[in-house]
């Protein structure tokens, strides 16, 4: 009877994704299609039920320009708004700008 339990217990460990976080990265320069493509595969990743770490990565001098990479995270937002929530605002850690989401339940 207690085995059983466990077992069970293990099983449905097993298919929970919750505590697993997956990372996307993007650039200010980013091309239109590229994003396109990355903003797919956060829907998908949203779908399966991972949260996931966007990562806006600034090199050299565009830290001077964190707008430009806050309006791709804004646009971002905005499209995966159905398949998804904000766990964090963005945030500006050093060189990169960092965003959380999770999947709506």
């Amino acid at each position: 009877m207690r085995y059983e339990l466990t077992k069970k217990e293990k099983e449905g460990r097993k298919t929970s994704k919750s505590g697993v976080i997956k990372e996307i990265k993007l650039s200010p320069k980013i091309a239109t299609h590229d994003y396109e493509v990355r903003v797919q595969k956060i829907k998908e990743l949203l779908a399966k039920g991972f949260k996931i770490k966007v990562n806006m990565f600034f090199r050299g001098r565009e830290i001077a320009h964190t707008e430009i990479g806050r309006g791709i995270i804004a646009r971002l937002i905005e499209a995966i708004a159905e398949e998804g929530k904000i766990e964090a605002p963005p945030r500006l850690e050093g060189k990169n700008l960092n965003l959380y989401l999770s999947p709506k339940k």
